[in-house]
């Protein structure tokens, strides 16, 4: 063979390595952020099912359980346990050894506020390890009460085989009034719907002996409102179930301790929380609709900032001023 074809020859040897090792280095590149998603998923699972739970006295026969997905309220007594809230299923199990060491007695009722994971992920599997409430029958799983929209969002009905309903923890007891209200543990317990606020199914819990209430999302006083405008809430609903909140607390002036207020996320509050917490809401409210009547963009709305002075204490603040904007402009 010539050296003129040899050389020939070779360079198209190195021509095929380099596709082949170019091939590979595609192929590891394009598996590299496979690998990484499930890891992160993995390690997001473990960290929240390792993460630590704190529970809290708060006033009467109520505690507040603190962690990672948000707050339980799990009131005590005679008659058994009920929770307001569920977290992550992966969290069951250690909310469920938390109830039990503050009783032995099971867990007869679960109240859900929304719809949202953090709020009934739990729901299956600690109704399981409950009794029904109405009738105390071991085995038929604690009653699950929430509004009809939470359950109709959980469950809706099924038009192809992409969109199985949701069927785990679904609640049993829907209510489809303003109120639902009974008797457990020896004092009243109203639960109230709160229309068209952080979705169109929320709902806060009272105890009136306890003098405590279970807010969900309606009141998150670290972080701005997550205000779902596809499930049915508004920034109007939104600001009017916080004044039904405020109605409903009695400030510590008033009476000795005051009225606490278990957030859905964050530390527990009070009536000046809720206070402060609505007026920046109605603020940043006041705000955006000034800019909707002078027909900006909500590009502009954004460039302009108008939470600005509140960014520090609440964070992000990008969703909160695009819901608000589309709330305003009648937009679903």
């Amino acid at each position: 063979m010539s050296s003129d074809r040899r050389h020939r020859a070779g360079r198209a040897c190195g021509h095929t390595r380099q596709r082949v090792l170019l091939s590979i280095g595609i192929a590891c590149a394009l598996a590299i952020p496979v690998v990484s998603t499930r890891t992160q998923q993995t390690r997001d699972a473990r960290s929240t099912a390792e993460a630590e739970l704190h529970v809290l006295p708060v006033q009467g026969n109520v505690y507040m359980l603190a962690g990672p997905g948000g707050n339980v309220t799990i009131q005590t007594g005679k008659d058994g346990v009920l929770l307001v809230d569920t977290m992550s299923e992966a969290l069951a199990s250690r909310i469920a050894a938390e109830v039990k060491k503050l009783t032995n007695l099971p867990i007869r009722f679960i109240v859900d506020t929304s719809i949202d994971a953090d709020h009934v992920g739990g729901n299956a599997a600690l109704s399981a390890m409950g009794t029904t409430g109405a009738t105390q029958v071991a085995g038929g799983g604690a009653t699950v009460i929430a509004n009809e929209h939470v359950l109709n969002r959980m469950a809706p009905p099924v038009t192809t085989k992409e969109t199985p309903p949701l069927l785990k923890g679904l609640p049993n007891d829907e209510y489809f009034t303003p109120t639902k209200d009974f008797y457990f543990n020896g004092e009243p317990i109203i639960i109230f719907h709160e229309t068209d606020a952080h979705t169109d199914g929320d709902s806060i819990v009272l105890f009136r002996r306890s003098d405590v209430i279970s807010a969900g999302d309606i009141f998150t006083p670290d972080r701005y409102p997550v205000i779902d405008v596809e499930r049915g809430g508004s920034v109007q609903g939104f600001i009017a179930a916080l004044n039904h909140l405020l109605h409903l607390t009695v400030p510590e002036r008033l009476q000795e301790g005051g009225t606490r207020v278990i957030p859905g996320h964050g530390r527990l509050c009070n009536e000046a929380d809720v206070v402060e917490y609505r007026d920046m809401v109605t603020i940043v409210r006041d705000r955006i609709q000034a800019m909707v009547t002078n027909n900006m963009t909500l590009d502009q709305v954004k460039a302009a900032r108008p939470t600005l002075d509140y960014d520090p204490r609440y964070g992000p603040s990008d969703r909160f001023v695009e819901a608000v904007y589309s709330s305003l402009r009648g937009k679903p």
